[in-house]
């Protein structure tokens, strides 16, 4: 996806982007790539490749969720900045907080965001289990995202303690959303969250499968989770 589709592409979803958010994008990508000869970022370098499968891939979750809307995202174990980063571009009021558990990653980030000069980016060193029991920031966000990160039953654990009653918690995932699901109905349930929907896709140029999971926070989450670190990983609530 060259940059001319990128723009073309989010202007048909109803994004238009700016010349400084162009830029801003085109100075991500060369810092991603510069980065990542020092540190593993990701294994997506050439630039076609990283507008497709990291930016607009990002992009895809305002398809379906109204971001104006939204005032507070959380974004648990970002990596290199997906989805949050490329979304806070399009979507600059956004109050944006990545937790990583790995600090050389944090600090790309604040590096990054100090030369995308973005406002309102926090970004934490820890594990998301830990995080999730901080009570300053337990229950406070409108949006949590995860892309790519675990599977469903582990992921609810991560993010739903973290998201507000009747907020959301968005999960991006490639294929094989049906059995990620059936396996974790039972965690979104105890972690007080309901399925709203799930919204099937392919990307456009490769046509790859994607799925972004929307649920919703009807009740708050019993104070036990998230459990300790790795517990969610190793003995997942399943059932």
């Amino acid at each position: 996806m060259n940059i001319e589709e990128f723009t073309s592409s989010l202007a048909e979803k109803g994004i238009s982007l700016s010349d400084r958010q162009l830029e801003q994008f085109e100075l991500y990508y060369q810092m991603l790539v510069e980065w990542n000869e020092k540190m593993n970022l990701t294994s997506i370098t050439e630039k076609k490749e990283v507008y497709l499968k990291h930016f607009y891939d990002s992009i895809t979750a305002a398809f379906y969720i109204d971001f104006e809307k939204i005032t507070t995202l959380c974004d648990v174990g970002a990596g290199a900045g997906f989805p949050s980063l490329p979304v806070k571009i399009c979507f600059p009021h956004l109050h944006v907080t990545i937790v990583d558990s790995l600090n050389k990653r944090i600090t790309f980030l604040e590096t990054l965001s100090d030369a995308l000069q973005l406002e309102h980016t926090t970004f934490v060193h820890d594990r998301a289990e830990t995080f999730g029991q901080r009570k300053d920031v337990r229950e406070s966000f409108d949006l949590v995202t995860a892309r790519a990160v675990a599977r469903l039953s582990v992921l609810s654990e991560l993010c739903l303690p973290l998201v507000k009653k009747n907020g959301v918690f968005a999960a991006l995932k490639a294929a094989a959303a049906d059995e990620e699901l059936k396996a974790g109905q039972k965690a979104i349930k105890v972690l007080g969250g309901e399925l709203e929907q799930v919204h099937s896709f392919t990307l456009p140029v490769e046509e790859s499968e994607r799925n972004i999971m929307i649920i919703r926070k009807t009740k708050s989450t019993p104070k036990k989770y998230p459990r300790k670190p790795g517990t969610p990983n190793k003995s997942p609530i399943e059932g």
